[in-house]
């Protein structure tokens, strides 16, 4: 029962890394595919933070109570179909860029 548990829960890590990597791939004709670019020349580099610190802001972008270097509306229109698991999933994957 044990193996069984432990075998879901790294599919299921597979699965979120997987997904954020898939995400990933909207966000890098801006960010740069390793998050390595200032998204229009305005934003910060986003690679290796803080996933916290995104799931935050990408939430907040979603919301539209965010507009961090004037991208507030550019990421609005991004975010707008990501459910929280896609915003956790990407903002892990970007922790790792």
């Amino acid at each position: 029962m044990k193996n069984i548990i432990l075998i879901s829960l790294l599919m299921s890590s597979f699965a979120l890394a997987s997904n954020g990597a898939k995400i990933y791939k909207q966000c890098a004709g801006c960010h740069g595919k390793h998050g390595e670019k200032k998204a229009i020349g305005r934003s910060a580099i986003i690679a290796k933070q803080n996933p916290s610190l995104t799931i935050k802001q990408l939430k907040a972008y979603k919301a539209g109570t965010l507009n961090l270097h004037g991208m507030g509306a550019v990421m609005k229109k991004n975010m707008v179909g990501l459910s929280d698991s896609d915003i956790k999933a990407v903002a892990k994957y970007i922790s790792k860029l």
